[in-house]
């Protein structure tokens, strides 16, 4: 009696340029380059989050900026706002176009970034 032969297990969406050489590699090959690129991914997430810090760094309002805000009632709480998380987003100032200038909170969600409105840095008295 004939031992059941496993199945080949099911593609992942690779492109076919990734997926048809890995298919040609022998099972060590295949655990190397599994290991590399678990620490490859490993990688591109530390450098992600690095760069995300150093963006916040720079774009992050100070305590001044968010004083004012409080003194005019406008919430800095992200539970206050409907679509912003209350963990990673911080608020910084983004220019519309010269002269507009306006406090958003910002955070990233995958490889993008999302913002939500707050109100104009300097409001129409």
């Amino acid at each position: 009696m004939a031992e059941d032969v496993p199945e080949k297990p099911p593609a992942p969406e690779l492109p076919k340029y990734l997926r048809e050489p890995l298919e040609n590699q022998s099972p060590e090959r295949l655990e190397v380059v599994a290991a590399y690129a678990a620490d490859l991914a490993e990688w591109k997430r530390r450098q992600r989050e690095e760069e995300l810090e150093r963006r916040r760094a720079e774009d992050e309002v100070d305590e001044e900026e968010l004083e004012e805000l409080d003194e005019r009632e406008i919430s800095t709480d992200p539970e206050d706002y409907e679509d912003v998380p209350t963990n990673g987003a911080y608020i910084t100032v983004k220019e519309t176009k010269p002269g507009y200038r306006y406090y958003y909170f910002q955070w990233r969600e995958g490889d993008t970034w999302k913002n939500e409105y707050i109100g104009p840095v300097n409001p129409k008295e």
